[in-house]
């Protein structure tokens, strides 16, 4: 069985999905038994499947897009309870809707600080995403536990 790992932010379409692609990738060519996944807390604020950014971003690095999920989703608690770390991408963004949303959830999970695109361009937000995730990934690597 798996470990998983859930990527939250606003609408599930641009800084969530990259994480999850990124993560997903780097841990099957690690053989890490780690996956993750992607959810939105206001999936209804945004529309289309996927970012041009995290396309781009992704093609860039050779990673494919299976490594994330084909459409954005609203996070439930189900997703909560089976994920062994949830990380939001940005603690200010993030935290309100997490009470308002998932308020026993709220303190149980990782905070970032991964600007949307409103305060930081995607040439230094994803970069910044792909740097924490391999980060992530090495301390599963070493046997450190997981840490946000």
């Amino acid at each position: 069985m798996e470990n998983q790992i859930l990527f939250l932010c606003t609408g599930n379409y641009y800084r969530s999905r990259f994480a999850e692609a990124v993560f997903n990738y780097h841990a099957i060519k690690r053989g890490l038994p780690w996956r993750a996944f992607s959810r939105g807390l206001a999936i209804h604020l945004v529309e289309g499947p996927i970012s041009e950014h995290t396309v781009a971003a992704l093609a860039a690095r050779e990673i494919e897009l299976e490594h994330t999920a084909p459409e954005r989703q609203q996070v439930a608690d189900e997703d909560l309870r089976r994920a062994k770390l949830t990380i939001a991408l940005k603690k200010d963004e993030h935290l309100p809707l997490m009470l308002l949303l998932h308020a026993e959830w709220a303190d149980k999970i990782v905070y970032w600080d991964i600007h949307d695109l409103d305060f930081a361009q995607p040439e230094e937000a994803l970069p910044a995403i792909e740097g924490r995730v391999l980060a992530l990934l090495e301390g599963i690597s070493v046997g450190m536990g997981v840490k946000g």
